[in-house]
């Protein structure tokens, strides 16, 4: 018996020290900088103590956009839909239309997330992360859009009125 719980022990340890040489994976997506939109909202509103928590809407009113290879306007007309609850967690989604300035249209719904909350010193944290997903044309310049993943962080400025987002391909 010790014989065979010996060799389980040699055989468990040999296996654990070959996933232990592949972790953490080597081959971790890199990103690579897509486009910048300057988002103009409209005032918000809010809808207090839903079944689903407190919902906001921020109206998209327009805007502009650029990467490399692209660049247009944001359409008037599309919103931010914001869920947040009682622990300070907002899921977001922001459904609206892009131009290119060749007169390709192109819709966008980018999804994600805002968390505050505390470190393990108790200082104060604050998340703000989103995935838009493009639906571009299949055929024109702009559908390789449809064919990736893409991950968007916000940029706050004083002496903008609305919001930067930065946005990432990943690759």
């Amino acid at each position: 018996m010790k014989k065979v719980l010996l060799s389980l022990l040699i055989a468990l340890s040999a296996v654990l020290n070959v996933y232990a040489q592949d972790y953490p994976p080597k081959n971790a997506p890199e990103l690579e900088f897509a486009l910048q939109l300057k988002v103009t909202l409209a005032e918000a509103f809010s809808i207090d103590n839903t079944q689903h928590g407190r919902r906001t809407v921020i109206p998209i009113t327009g805007g502009t956009f650029e990467g490399p290879g692209l660049k247009g306007t944001i359409i008037n007309g599309g919103a931010d839909y914001q869920l947040a609850n009682a622990q300070g967690r907002t899921e977001l989604e922001a459904i609206y239309c892009i131009k290119t300035d060749d007169g390709v249209y192109i819709h966008v719904r980018n999804r994600g997330i805002i968390a505050g909350g505390k470190d393990a010193d108790g200082k104060p944290t604050f998340y703000f992360r989103a995935a838009p997903q493009f639906e571009a044309p299949a055929d024109s310049k702009y559908g390789w859009l449809n064919n990736a993943l893409f991950l968007c962080t916000p940029e706050f400025s004083k002496d903008f009125k609305g919001i930067v987002l930065n946005v990432w391909r990943v690759k």
